[in-house]
């Protein structure tokens, strides 16, 4: 399909051209209702992603899931579901997900970047594979499905990235990671300042740890702070001795912040990187 290549301005109507001042499409700039939005979620398929999807779907929002595996998620969901097979390292495959999404449902409201994966090295065993992998999936992808997306939103949508706590302080073995959900949440700010004009809200979240199966396999590396621990026993060690209330939060914990990001309850919050933490970095 044909895609609008940038927003042009936005006051009754939301006006988009396509790089040679015709304009390509009008689309009006109406209140986004709580029902009948289209929730375009990267990494929608497992995880954290899932525990999304899942709560926005089960609000009455259409969701399209891009992840490169397809988990079954959307055909379990059935109707207002869809996936398609993304790879957000490669931008032009943000692009097909976006369209995809306008193309089944008309319409892209809501964009939720949380595809990523975290892993620990030290400095001297950092890879220039594992370094591009990881920005690549965690930064690139975001900033690339935000450029993708925002041609098509209106005034009243919204973008999430899930970023972590690991975007506000750094630890040890874990540079890349952390450099990559820093840029995660210096992108959060700079777009919030850019698109904020056409009435289009960017906020981040940044949980700390959630038991999903990509955590576990990455606390099982050799040089995770786990240590060769059984992650029980890690997890309930760190929740007791650093989370103020004592465990850690859960997916759908995660999941209804970002619907709450999203909702006309919080039509004045933008760039803004919340912590889902349970008190770990309270600020």
């Amino acid at each position: 399909m044909n895609r609008p290549l940038h927003a042009a301005r936005c006051d009754q109507y939301l006006r988009y051209e396509t790089g040679h001042g015709d304009t390509a499409q009008r689309i009006p700039c109406g209140r986004h209702s709580l029902t009948g939005r289209t929730i375009v979620i990267t990494g929608g398929g497992r995880g954290i992603g899932e525990a999304i999807t899942t709560y926005f779907h089960g609000q009455g929002d259409r969701v399209v899931i891009g992840s490169r595996v397809d988990s079954g998620l959307a055909r379990d969901l059935g109707a207002r579901a869809l996936f398609q097979k993304t790879d957000v390292r490669r931008a032009a495959e943000s692009r097909r997900l976006v369209d995809r999404a306008v193309e089944w449902s008309g319409q892209a409201d809501v964009l939720i970047n949380n595809a990523g994966f975290s892993g620990w090295r030290s400095l001297a065993d950092i890879e220039e594979s594992f370094w591009d992998d990881m920005i690549e999936t965690n930064l690139k992808g975001t900033l690339f499905a935000c450029q993708a997306a925002v041609p098509y939103m209106s005034a009243g949508s919204s973008i999430i990235n899930v970023s972590s706590l690991a975007g506000k302080r750094g630890s040890a073995s874990n540079s890349v990671y952390c450099g990559s959900k820093f840029g995660v949440n210096g992108i959060t700010q700079s777009l919030a300042k850019e698109v904020g004009e056409l009435g289009i809200r960017v906020n981040a979240v940044c949980p700390v740890y959630v038991r999903t199966e990509g955590l576990d396999d990455a606390l099982r590396g050799s040089q995770s702070p786990a240590a060769g621990q059984e992650i029980e026993s890690y997890m309930k060690a760190f929740a007791a001795t650093n989370a103020a209330l004592g465990r850690m939060p859960k997916g759908e914990e995660v999941a209804s912040t970002c619907y709450f990001l999203a909702s006309e309850h919080a039509t004045a919050i933008t760039g803004q990187c919340i912590n889902v933490d349970c008190g770990v970095l309270p600020q």
